[in-house]
């Protein structure tokens, strides 16, 4: 069986990827500012996918939040127990969580409907493992990560010098704003939350996260899931913003189908052309020291500027 790829943060990717799960009327836009009136103007918003530098916590480390042993019998829940396919369960906590079955007004399809129905029972670490061994969960996420064309034979596990990151879930259920990290023995509650007033609870939530940082930390991602804007704009014949959500979805899938593909062989197809092109010309050597007088004079900008701390 094959593993899990790591796959990007973006509305685009994420998308599509709940389409080919079977989602129906489900979108991704990404969040930009954290005030009231922004996340309000995107509602209704079925939950919050935060993209964050994980940093492992300590023991004695205090929980924002209070976590709620047993609510893995009222809510789908599961332990990450996989490397790579935290980007997909956290997706898959909201929308497990928003279902028709559930209460909710998500059409998540039937292969996902028979998936909880058949994890329904299961304690969160098993949840994880049925998660993590899903062909189709997995092939569809895996369908959207960047072509590798190159095989790194030295892959080893991360070490507390390298950079990891980490993918969770914010989501109002059964009246209370939760957490779901599948890092974590159990979902945390960050207190009373209906679904109106999601997107101005889970703002406090995400600053206090934001602050465990250092100012220079900048490396996050927000992302929040909503209802297909073009299913209101066809209702009330708002045909501008059909145009334009439209559009984004075009962009998008360009982007997914360049993720896709590898241009390795395309480059290298192009560089022998101009190679050939040159050696026919006679211009073959001179060519070659150009661009080695470009390269040098690129560098010692580069270098110039990295003293001169990029003013500009």
């Amino acid at each position: 069986m094959s593993g899990w790829n790591t796959i990007e943060s973006d509305a685009g990717v994420f998308t599509y990827l709940v389409e080919n799960l079977g989602v129906k009327n489900v979108q991704f836009e990404e969040i930009l500012d954290l005030s009231p009136d922004y996340l309000k103007a995107i509602a209704p918003i079925y939950g919050v996918i935060f993209l964050f530098k994980y940093i492992s916590s300590k023991p004695d480390d205090e929980v924002d939040g209070t976590y709620e042993l047993e609510a893995n019998e009222s809510m789908f829940f599961a332990n990450q127990t996989i490397q790579n396919a935290c980007a997909t369960q956290a997706i898959l906590s909201v929308l497990l969580n928003k279902s028709r079955e559930t209460g909710g007004d998500i059409d998540i399809g039937p292969s996902l409907t028979e998936f909880r129905e058949f994890t329904q029972a299961f304690p969160s670490d098993l949840r994880g493992e049925a998660l993590s061994n899903s062909e189709l969960i997995r092939d569809v996420h895996n369908s959207f990560a960047r072509s590798s064309p190159f095989i790194d034979e030295n892959t080893r596990a991360a070490t507390e010098d390298d950079d990891v990151y980490h993918f969770i879930a914010y989501t109002p259920i059964n009246g209370a704003l939760y957490e779901l990290d599948g890092l974590q023995v159990a979902p945390i509650s960050h207190g009373p939350c209906s679904d109106e007033q999601f997107a101005e609870k889970v703002i406090p939530v995400l600053q206090r996260r934001i602050a465990r940082y250092p100012m220079t930390e900048i490396r996050f991602n927000l992302l929040a899931m909503v209802r297909d804007p073009r299913g209101r704009a066809m209702e009330i014949g708002d045909l501008e913003t059909l145009r334009k959500e439209e559009e984004k979805r075009e962009a998008w899938q360009w982007e997914n189908a360049l993720r896709k593909h590898n241009f390795v062989g395309f480059a290298h197809e192009i560089l022998k052309g101009v190679v050939r092109m040159k050696l026919k010309e006679g211009r073959y050597q001179e060519w070659l020291d150009e661009a080695r007088k470009e390269m040098g004079k690129r560098i010692a900008e580069r270098k110039a500027k990295g003293k001169e701390g990029y003013e500009d």
